[in-house]
């Protein structure tokens, strides 16, 4: 048999692709390791900062994550760079990369903004959520309350962002919660320090169930008022854990105090 002969066989014998099926291993476009690296150490570092596991002013020492990830520096410094860009570490030249503090004035603006993005999904959903997608949200609330009752806070807050991402899927407005995400970082930096405080998750249950509540009734200026009233106690208690952490923020009395007094 011919080699000719032998490469026509071999096509007809070959499956076609199917219409919508991926490229082949071999027609896809080489990931080097460093990007690979790079994506693992900085989705790593971020998940840690964000939960407080790694708390402001910690150093991020580039030669342990390099040991500890079998890597090289490249991939870490790259990594780094993208986490001083979502402003979560400081990269201070001839003293090193620290862990950065949460800036009242960004963390302000971002509860205003999820506030006012909230305020519409929460309205949409009231008016369309269907019976079953209510059932599933109390179904979330229940598990946040079970949660609670255990302290087990890291659930605890995969639940209430289900909560909460389930109300702008039920309004028809998803991606508005991908945008809550964006905006959100130092938000959920603060907030992991207000849940151990005793009796904080359960203050979220009811304020959760008010909403829900409200929105059961397809009445939307209450529930967009729950809303409100949920997402106000953060920025009213502001003041209360600055107190309690103060190395933990960055604070500028002449022009913060102004701000959060609004």
């Amino acid at each position: 048999m011919t080699a000719g002969i032998s490469k026509t066989a071999a096509a007809k014998a070959r499956k076609p692709r199917a219409y919508n099926a991926p490229p082949s291993a071999a027609g896809r476009p080489h990931v080097p390791s460093s990007v690979k690296n790079s994506e693992v150490v900085y989705r790593d570092l971020r998940r840690d900062i964000i939960s407080m596991a790694l708390v402001p002013g910690t150093p991020i020492i580039e030669k342990e994550i390099t040991e500890r990830y079998r890597i090289s520096r490249t991939p870490v410094r790259e990594a780094v760079l993208r986490l001083a860009e979502d402003r979560l570490v400081d990269v201070v030249p001839k003293s090193g990369t620290f862990v950065a503090r949460i800036p009242l004035s960004a963390l302000r603006e971002a509860l205003v903004a999820r506030r006012a993005l909230e305020q519409v999904t929460v309205r949409a959903a009231t008016k369309h959520a269907s019976e079953s997608q209510i059932m599933e949200l109390r179904a979330i609330v229940q598990r946040q309350q079970e949660m609670a009752d255990a302290g087990e806070e890291e659930a605890f807050h995969r639940a209430d962002e289900a909560f909460h991402s389930g109300i702008a899927k039920a309004g028809h407005f998803p991606g508005i919660w991908d945008m809550i995400q964006q905006i959100r970082i130092q938000i959920e930096r603060y907030r992991r320090l207000t849940l151990p405080q005793e009796g904080r998750m359960q203050l979220v249950v009811q304020e959760h169930t008010a909403v829900l509540d409200a929105m059961a009734k397809r009445d939307a200026d209450a529930a967009v008022e729950k809303m409100n009233e949920h997402l106000n106690k953060l920025r009213l208690d502001i003041s209360v854990f600055r107190d309690l952490w103060p190395d933990y923020f960055i604070y500028d009395p002449a022009t913060d105090d102004a701000l959060l007094d609004e």
